[in-house]
């Protein structure tokens, strides 16, 4: 058996924010499909790890349903709709993608989908039948043969039910049902017996429950002074028999203090004419809660449950993921989006089991503006940049590194040992506020019962005070929200407009930043001391905003690229005296005549061994720079395309070059493309003029491992960090990681040795 090259080891995502966005498969060992930007990820919760990526939408996914089989086996289809207008039909086998029919008409993004079985008495077989409701007002009805439809419930932003059936080929209103007096924000179906229940649920707080029976079975009394339900009534002709239905209400569930957004029975299905799971509802609300419902046995009154506890899952960003990076040490990664959040991701290794999954085991920003770049000053500081023009560092607290320690196996004391001063023990948010502000043993209280208090609005979060917490496995999204901020240590001030990207000095003593710039004063990148954060020199060449930073190995010479469709390479030219700081002076550049690329610029990075960098650029073009003498030392001045021209075949976003070389000893190099897609290629210089076969492409992610969106930054793992698996096996596979506008990250592994 062949060796995969690529392998998709981990990937982070979140549900998108809208009603419908996820779906459980019943069954032993079911799947959760749920939609990220235009994607579904197929999830498995109790191994928790994602199984699959279902790619087909261009927007976003708004509602997605598994087709459940009424004997309750796993199952093999779902459908799904976006803000594309589409809806999709996807069929699955052993977990993975079979084929998808896109159904297109709708004029306008699809918000609901629902999707049945329906066997056929004349050849027994099931046929699969799917409703759709978009923001066109139209619902439509799609089944692969003709089918009848017995009833179909469509909840209204007039506060009334709509129930329809279908006659002579035609759906025709029977009945409104009245009793919500906001928007109707979900219904669903289930079986009872000969009967069918309807829950419903709306923006007035409520859940009601309906019962759909044939008249000659419903509740009757010859008594008049016996209270009676009324009935709603309405009659189907079918095959000149005609059949009376009755509709009653059951009851009104009232337990949420906000809008119910969503209603849905536990899965259950008939064996033997026997009901083989308890009729439970589950609904959640904008107050933040979720109620497990269920009639008393004795007396039928519709009950809360007692409470759950919430599992660990896999969680993410929910809006574009702008930057990332590796720690020194290999064993986590930082993120930052547009989501106003920065999250840090690591390994999960639990003692009774082999295998090893990642979480988000951390949040160390909740911020006011969407963030866009970080780099790590060392392995637990780290600084950012966002929409504010401010740059703020953040250091980790030790109720984080304890919990990491415990989490990831590290050594607490070894962790310790490396860390200056004396740790605070967290770090809150002040109301109103957007500095973290540490919290010191000293300061930690215990909470009042008025601290617990939701916000008026129950919109926000209300601002908590930081309690320590010893945790030994991956903590809760409450846990995250509240205890797991890092203290802000510092602000930078200087760039007159958003910060756009950052770099770090290999040797942490040097922060480049830039901003948004439409003027050469504005596009200067600036230079600080990561030891006072005082500027050292602002480094004026560029027109347009700089893109991208990189500092060489060696840490002489700093790289720049821009919208500017340009580079520049600045030299660190050492002071005489230990105490003042450095100087970089323009070393070479390309303008229009030497100019290669003829679209921005995107990104840019150093080949391990200092001697080459390799640019990447709308244009689709990848090259290579670089010009040594013999004892690898750039020329001045005389820097030049090395390699042939790149073409990948779509704008490029994203360029990271391999720590280590291939097999046969040449540079690796991984290129993310707007479309989503990557690409792993080798380079090798030549010696010919021009240069010929000089790239080789190793291979590049299927449909359901690439991004739907842009790639906005890839990193290679520093390969003398330790391996998340055991040591044996670092040697044959490579690791990075990639961060996308369609909100995920997605950590590779690559097997050298099939290269």
């Amino acid at each position: 058996m062949v060796a995969p090259v690529l392998e998709t080891a981990h990937v982070f995502c979140c549900p998108n924010r809208v009603r419908g966005a996820l779906s459980w498969s019943p069954g032993p060992g079911g799947l959760l499909a749920f939609g990220t930007s235009c994607s579904v990820v197929l999830y498995d919760p109790q191994k928790r790890i994602v199984i699959t990526n279902l790619n087909g939408h261009t927007a976003r996914v708004n509602c997605v349903q598994w087709i459940c089989k009424q004997d309750g086996s796993p199952s093999t289809e779902l459908v799904s709709g976006g803000s594309d207008n589409h809806v999709i039909h996807w069929e699955l086998e052993n977990n993975q993608l079979l084929k998808a029919v896109h159904l297109q008409g709708h004029v306008a993004p699809v918000y609901s989908v629902c999707a049945a079985y329906q066997e056929r008495a004349s050849d027994v077989t099931l046929q699969t039948l799917i409703v759709s409701a978009a923001s066109d007002s139209i619902v439509l009805i799609w089944s692969k043969k003709a089918s009848e439809v017995p009833v179909l419930a469509c909840g209204d932003d007039d506060c009334r039910i709509q129930l329809f059936v279908q006659q002579d080929g035609q759906f025709r209103n029977v009945l409104f049902l009245r009793g919500h007096e906001d928007w109707i924000r979900g219904v669903e179906w289930t079986i009872f017996g000969r009967d069918l229940l309807l829950a419903s649920c709306s923006q007035d707080c409520l859940i009601r429950i309906w019962r759909l029976c044939i008249k000659s079975t419903s509740l009757e009394t010859q008594e008049d002074d016996i209270i009676r339900l009324k009935e709603n009534t309405f009659t189907v002709e079918s095959k000149s028999i005609k059949i009376e239905f009755a509709v009653t209400l059951e009851t009104v569930l009232a337990g949420h203090e906000n809008w119910v957004n969503a209603v849905h029975w536990q899965p259950s299905f008939y064996k033997d004419g026997v009901l083989q799971h308890p009729m439970r509802l589950l609904s959640a609300s904008m107050d933040k809660t979720m109620i497990l419902w269920a009639p008393d046995e004795e007396s039928g009154v519709w009950l809360e449950q007692k409470e759950w506890t919430p599992e660990i899952v896999i969680s993410g960003h929910f809006d574009g993921v702008q930057d990332l990076m590796w720690d020194p040490e290999g064993e986590f990664i930082i993120t930052v989006g547009t989501d106003q959040t920065t999250r840090l991701f690591a390994p999960w290794k639990r003692k009774d089991q082999s295998q090893v999954t990642w979480h988000e085991i951390a949040r160390p920003q909740i911020h006011g503006y969407d963030l866009k770049c970080l780099a790590m000053i060392n392995r637990f500081q780290f600084v950012s940049g966002a929409d504010e023009k401010v740059l703020r560092v953040f250091s980790a607290p030790r109720n984080f590194v304890e919990n990491f320690c415990a989490i990831t196996g590290q050594s607490l004391n070894h962790i310790l040992c490396n860390q200056d001063g004396d740790l605070p023990e967290g770090a809150a948010v002040p109301a109103l506020g957007l500095s973290n502000k540490a919290v010191f043993q000293g300061d930690i209280t215990q909470p009042s019962d008025e601290d617990e208090l939701l916000t008026s609005t129950g919109f926000e979060y209300h601002q908590l005070a930081f309690q320590p917490s010893v945790l030994t496995e991956p903590p809760t999204e409450d846990h995250l929200l509240q205890n797991t901020l890092w203290p802000e240590v510092q602000k930078v001030y200087g760039h007159g407009y958003e910060i756009f990207c950052v770099a770090c000095s290999n040797s942490k003593t040097l922060l480049a930043s830039a901003c948004k710039a439409a003027k050469k004063e504005h596009a200067a990148i600036i230079l600080w001391n990561t030891t006072s954060w005082k500027q050292v020199q602002n480094l004026v060449f560029h027109s347009l905003t700089v893109t991208q930073m990189a500092f060489s190995p060696n840490d002489k010479f700093l790289l720049a690229v821009s919208r500017d469709r340009t580079w520049s390479l600045w030299k660190r030219q050492d002071t005489a005296l230990p105490e003042q700081e450095p100087i970089f002076t323009l070393f070479a550049f390309t303008n229009q005549v030497t100019a290669v690329h003829s679209r921005i610029i995107w990104s840019c990075d150093w080949s391990p061994d200092g001697k080459h960098f390799f640019t990447g650029s709308r244009d689709r073009k990848v090259v290579v720079w670089g010009e040594c003498d013999s004892n690898n030392e750039f020329m001045e001045h005389s820097i030049g395309p090395c390699s042939s021209v790149l073409d990948v075949g779509g704008s490029v976003t994203a360029v990271s070059v391999c720590p280590v070389l291939d097999p046969s000893q040449r540079y690796i190099v991984a290129v993310g493309l707007e479309c989503g897609k990557i690409c792993l290629y080798s380079w090798k210089k030549t010696n010919q003029i021009p240069e010929i076969n000089d790239w080789t492409q190793c291979v590049e992610t299927s449909q359901s491992q690439s991004h739907t969106l842009a790639i906005k930054k890839l990193c290679w793992k520093n390969c003398n960090g330790k391996n998340e698996q055991n040591e044996s096996e670092s040697a044959e596979w490579l690791y990075f990681a990639s961060c996308g506008e369609d909100h995920t990250v997605k950590i590779y592994k690559v097997n050298r040795c099939a290269l």
